[in-house]
Order: structure tokens, then C-alpha cells, then sequence
């Protein structure tokens, strides 16, 4: 099966059409959306709408998604990202709150265990380096785990005689081969990268062929931001899309 994985679209429309245009070439089959698809941007209902279309869809619920629906204690995020779920809910339509509530946390594919988070914690845990990943493979039982939260593309492999796992920072001249050691996998965030690289993120997986290809596209970033300040956002919020921060 041809896959298209997404992560943290966070009501960024831009940069989710620019993904989609981009991959259409892929002629993917199913559609893995890792959550989080609002929060800190301006077009919730157009995204949600959007993705809820695309063609054998899995998609989970993040902790934005979680807060916004009123399920997450919105004193838990900072300032910035607290302004964005207030504004987020009072812009949701109720179909689209009621699609966000259908959503869950964790789901497993075959070979495939996805979750928003991780599969220890899959709202909120962020796996951030080598020993909180080392720490999580023990809380899933397929030979790959499949993450976003982070913002941050990247590979983890399973711990080796050692007891320590090894870290991988995503290659994007290359494909990724599934065979050997069990891996948590992070695809990067469509909306609002933190690896400070401003262009979206996304991957492509072959089950079949058992490869990960990491993937990067442009998107017209000034655009969310004319729409984020349209909408009275934080200008933190604005500016920080353009550094991938």
C-alpha cells in the first residue's frame, strides 16, 4: 500500500494544499494523518474539511485538537497557543467539532502503530531525543511506530545490546529502508515546522516495498501569515512559521 503521511497541519491551508499538489504524483492509496490538525493557524474548518476528503483517510486527534474540543486544560499551553485554541473554538463549525470528537489518540495498521504523541503517552508525551524514544519502545508491539507532536522529522532506532537506541536525522536524497530494527519514525509538521526549515513536511511509505521517503515543499508562507493577522493572531505565532521555529 502507496501512503501519504501528515502530521500537525494546525489549520495551516497553505501549506496543506501545497503538500497535497505536491504529492498527487505519488498516486498514494491511503492517507495517515498523525493529529494535531488545528491550532495556532487560521483555516480550522477549511482544513479539517479538506482532509476528511482525501481518499482511505486515518487520521488521529492531537492535544490542539484535545484543548480546542475542551478535553485538555488549556492552562497547559502557553500564552501564544492558548490565544489560538480560544479563537479556534469560537471559529469551528459543530460538524467539525463533532469530526474532531470521533478522532482517536492511537491506532495500529499492520506493521504499524501510529500515534499522536507516542505510544506511551499519545496526547501528550513528546519524544524529544534518544532516551525518551529508548523508553517507548517497550509500550508498542509492531516493528514500527509512526509519530508527530515534535514538529521535528526524525528516526529512532530500537535499542541495541547496549541498551541505548541511536537517532536518525531525516535524509532526503535517499529512501528509507523498513527491514532490520524496529524504528519510531517522525514525519515532520505540515503546518508549522520546528526544525528550523519553514518549508512543510511531510513523508511518503510503501508497505509493500517497506520504504520511508522523507519529503520538503515550499509553500506560500506570507499568505498564513496576511490570513494570521487578518485574524488578530499573536505575532509570535506569525512570525515564527517563517523560521521554523
Amino acid at each position: 500500500m502507496r501512503v501519504l503521511v501528515i502530521s500537525d497541519i494546525h489549520a495551516n491551508l497553505e501549506a496543506l494544499e501545497t503538500v497535497l499538489a505536491d504529492a498527487a504524483s505519488l498516486n498514494y492509496e491511503a492517507v495517515w494523518c498523525l493529529g494535531d490538525l488545528v491550532g495556532y493557524g487560521p483555516r480550522p474548518n477549511e482544513c479539517i474539511e479538506r482532509v476528511q476528503a482525501l481518499r482511505g483517510l486515518v487520521c488521529l486527534v492531537g492535544n490542539h485538537d484535545k484543548a480546542v474540543l475542551d478535553e485538555l486544560d488549556v492552562n497547559a499551553f502557553n500564552h501564544d497557543a492558548r490565544a489560538a485554541i480560544h479563537w479556534t473554538r469560537a471559529a469551528l463549525t459543530p460538524a467539525n467539532m463533532a469530526y474532531l470528537r470521533s478522532l482517536k489518540p492511537l491506532d495500529e495498521i499492520g506493521d504499524f502503530t501510529l500515534a499522536h504523541a507516542s505510544p506511551r503517552q499519545p496526547i501528550w508525551e513528546y519524544i524529544l531525543n534518544r532516551y525518551i524514544a529508548r523508553d517507548n519502545f517497550a509500550y508498542f508491539d509492531t516493528p514500527f511506530c509512526l509519530v508527530g507532536h515534535t514538529h521535528v522529522p526524525v528516526v529512532y532506532h530500537a535499542p541495541g545490546a547496549d541498551g541505548e537506541c541511536s537517532e536518525r536525522a531525516p535524509d532526503y536524497d535517499q529512501v528509507l529502508g523498513l527491514n532490520g530494527q524496529r524504528l519510531i519514525i517522525n514525519p515532520g509538521s505540515v503546518g508549522q515546522p520546528r526544525d528550523s526549515h519553514p518549508d512543510a513536511a511531510y513523508a511518503f511509505l510503501d508497505t509493500t516495498q517497506r520504504i520511508w521517503e522523507y519529503r520538503r515543499v515550499a509553500y506560500d508562507v506570507s499568505a498564513t501569515q496576511r490570513q494570521m493577522r487578518a485574524a488578530e493572531f499573536p505575532e509570535r505565532l506569525v512570525i515564527r512559521i517563517a523560521y521554523g521555529w
